[in-house]
């Protein structure tokens, strides 16, 4: 989704920064635009200090920083009862801390130049799913991180939004379905729009259009803009039977798989550990 929104403000002209773990991502998709108008920096968003040194490269590059992408998140694999302690601590340090260290290190500028600030939740800040507790919790965490920061903020000139998706076709949703069938299933399974997967192009094309009106939020499909609504509805009794009659045929095979593995996460994000 970053490279793709990269590319996306890339075409109008923006000047952009990238940031990444992953050094030979961050020279492909420099290499896809051109490399002109473009800096790469290797950072991990669980650590200020990095993010800091990201920041300055682009005010000391670019001369300010005018709009902000806080994008970077994982997803971890298995129930509450399963999943790895320090795997659920690691998808806070990069969904919740990665999105304070990155919007903490470039806010001042952000500041100076009345900028915006967009911040990436997810559908699943409105809906839960068994199996992605930590997920789910970590994008209702920094939705409220955005909503507190816009009031924080919007005196300054800043502007705050929040952008909120379903299943979109990235690596993420992609290594999920390879690493486990019952994912696929339980995606499958699911009620009507919710059972769907949106193209990265298209996510990527709202994401743009949605930072040039500086929206305070932005849903991808359009439908999701509607569970905002029916989120109080969502967590009853009443809301929760389609996904509560999947789970005890579903999660425990879930469970299973994950063992058989033996990660909570992707192949390519156990990989890129940082440790």
């Amino acid at each position: 989704m970053g490279a793709e929104v990269a590319h996306g403000l890339h075409a109008r002209g923006a000047t952009v920064v990238l940031t990444d773990v992953d050094e030979r991502q961050l020279a492909r998709t420099a290499t896809a635009l051109g490399n002109e108008r473009v800096l790469t920096v290797v950072a991990d968003v669980r650590d200020l200090a990095s993010m800091q040194a990201a920041a300055d490269a682009a005010v000391a590059k670019f001369g300010g920083i005018d709009v902000v992408v806080a994008n970077a998140g994982i997803a971890s694999y298995g129930s509450v009862l399963q999943v790895d302690p320090e795997a659920f601590k690691r998808l806070m340090d990069i969904n919740v801390l990665g999105v304070f260290h990155t919007i903490r290190a470039t806010l001042p500028s952000i500041i100076d130049r009345r900028g915006y600030v967009l911040i990436v939740s997810s559908l699943a800040a409105f809906a839960a799913a068994p199996g992605l507790a930590p997920y789910n919790a970590s994008k209702a965490a920094v939705e409220q991180f955005a909503n507190a920061l816009r009031l924080e903020v919007a005196y300054r000139g800043v502007d705050v939004g929040v952008a909120h998706m379903s299943w979109i076709d990235t690596a993420m949703v992609r290594d999920s379905k390879t690493d486990m069938s019952t994912f696929a299933e339980m995606l499958s399974r699911l009620p009507g729009p919710l059972s769907t997967t949106t193209s990265v192009d298209k996510c990527g094309e709202a994401f743009v259009k949605g930072i040039e009106k500086r929206k305070s939020r932005i849903f991808c499909p359009g439908w999701v803009g509607a569970l905002r609504w029916l989120k109080p509805v969502l967590s009853t009794r009443v809301g929760e039977i389609p996904v509560r009659a999947m789970v005890p045929d579903i999660l425990p095979r879930m469970d299973a798989e994950v063992a058989a593995l033996g990660r909570w996460t992707s192949e390519r994000n156990h990989g890129f550990r940082g440790e």
